[in-house]
């Protein structure tokens, strides 16, 4: 071998982390959250389905404490932790293996994440992106397209492993009633305002999103049907007791609320949407402006 080759092979860098304003990222580009961001901030990043993991990912395939990523030196590092089905860089399997700015890491059956860094820039792009995919344009809650895709995987997490989930489905009372008399765009600022006690009310852990016209959805996670019915309650009386102004006109809602929960017999995320809505239908058709529960699904 000549002298020049060898000493390109030895000298040859191991990759840094950039100096500067720089972060590093972990990007989703498969599985569910497609186009999220996860921030690599702290000493320690762990992957997997634990609520104690920074990027949790609620997937089949993947374990409590899958892998991490931890730094050393100027550079980072990605860890398998025993998992049971792997952890995969650039389509190999890994133990443990240095990271690279582009790094395809795959985890579970379906998640692959990007590694990546970028500056301040950078990242409100991506961001930006990634909520005008996700987004309701209007209400800034979650779209209806991304709702059903956490439902299908909270659902099948709950139903793996047992654990409680429940669906709120929240419906404006005549709320044709209030764009005739008053307009769209006072419809819209009522549609806002609204969004705005849900999401002041939901935990950082559940999935708000506007489902239809008048009709918003949450997905509470580790809640029972009767938490899911104080959650709905209380959100009823706040919407209640709002007057909102619009130009100056004052207009009064009220929310008509289905709930229902996972149980071991409701076999699908379909199955859990219709108990909710059959549960809203009751609510509207028993007077409005209240919470009415899906009753209990016996085993078959």
């Amino acid at each position: 071998m000549a002298d020049w080759e060898d000493e390109t092979r030895v000298t040859a860098p191991e990759p840094k982390r950039p100096a500067g304003g720089d972060h590093a990222y972990l990007i989703v580009l498969a599985g569910s959250s497609v186009g999220e961001m996860h921030k690599l901030t702290s000493d320690r990043t762990l992957l997997g389905r634990s609520s104690q993991a920074q990027v949790r990912i609620l997937e089949e395939g993947i374990s409590r404490g899958h892998a991490e990523i931890v730094p050393r030196g100027d550079m980072l590092v990605l860890r398998d932790l025993g998992s049971t089905n792997g952890t995969y860089c650039n389509g190999d399997r890994v133990t443990e293996h240095v990271l690279r700015d582009g790094d395809k890491i795959q985890i579970g059956s379906t998640t692959i994440l990007k590694f990546t860094f970028h500056d301040s820039l950078d990242e409100n792009f991506q961001r930006q992106m990634f909520e005008a995919a996700l987004r309701d344009g209007l209400t800034k809650a979650f779209n209806r397209k991304y709702f059903v895709e956490r439902l299908e995987a909270e659902f099948a997490y709950s139903s793996r492993h047992q654990t409680m989930l429940s669906l709120v489905l929240f419906d404006i009372d005549h709320f044709k009633q209030v764009n005739d008399k008053y307009g769209h765009p006072a419809g819209d600022y009522a549609l806002v305002g609204l969004a705005q006690i849900i999401a002041a009310a939901i935990r950082q852990e559940d999935i708000f999103a506007r489902y239809g016209g008048e009709e918003f959805a949450v997905l509470c996670r580790g809640v029972d049907l009767e938490g899911a019915r104080a959650f709905g309650e209380r959100i009823r009386v706040a919407v209640e007791a709002k007057v909102f102004h619009y130009e100056k006109t004052p207009i009064i809602l009220t929310i008509s609320v289905g709930v229902a929960s996972f149980s071991p017999a409701t076999d699908s995320p379909t199955e859990m949407i219709r108990l909710a809505d059959e549960a809203l239908y009751e609510a509207k058709h028993t007077g409005r402006n209240r919470v009415c529960a899906a009753k209990p699904q016996a085993n078959s």
